[in-house]
């Protein structure tokens, strides 16, 4: 647990670095962390970055933002993360987003607990498979 939470402070010490970093500390408790985790939810939102917890009991849509790089930990459970390839049945959802029901010719992975996963801006990825559950923190640099 604690290598987990100096990893997970670690990591979002340097994007908000990366970013430009901010003149004010934000603080989350633990109480609201461990709710969002639950069922999923925003922890922090900037205008170039956010912070948010996911769960997830069945795969997701394909997604493509052209202007965020999104950077996964995942907290527990395992999931088949799709990225790359081409995106199938793609359609702009809102301004910068593209949301698709497939991916042809893209990398699958295994991803568990521990893992770290960054998705560069522009690049489709698509949570294919959920066996049981997966629970991951998502910061998103937005550039």
């Amino acid at each position: 647990m604690k290598f987990f939470l100096a990893l997970t402070v670690l990591a979002t010490a340097v994007v908000l670095c990366a970013a430009g970093g901010a003149s004010d500390v934000t603080f989350v408790d633990h109480a609201k962390v461990q709710m969002a985790l639950d069922k999923g939810g925003s922890l922090v939102t900037a205008s170039d970055l956010t912070v948010s917890c996911s769960h997830r009991e069945k795969p997701g849509e394909v997604e493509v933002h052209e202007r965020e790089t999104d950077v996964m930990h995942i907290i527990d459970g395992e999931a088949t993360l799709v990225t790359g390839g081409t995106v199938v049945g793609g359609k702009t959802t809102k301004a910068g987003q593209i949301r698709g029901t497939g991916v042809t010719g893209g990398q699958e992975r295994r991803l568990v607990k521990g893992d770290v996963v960054v998705v560069p801006a522009g690049t489709p990825h698509w949570f294919k498979e959920v066996p049981k559950s997966v629970s991951y923190y998502v910061v998103k640099v937005i550039k």
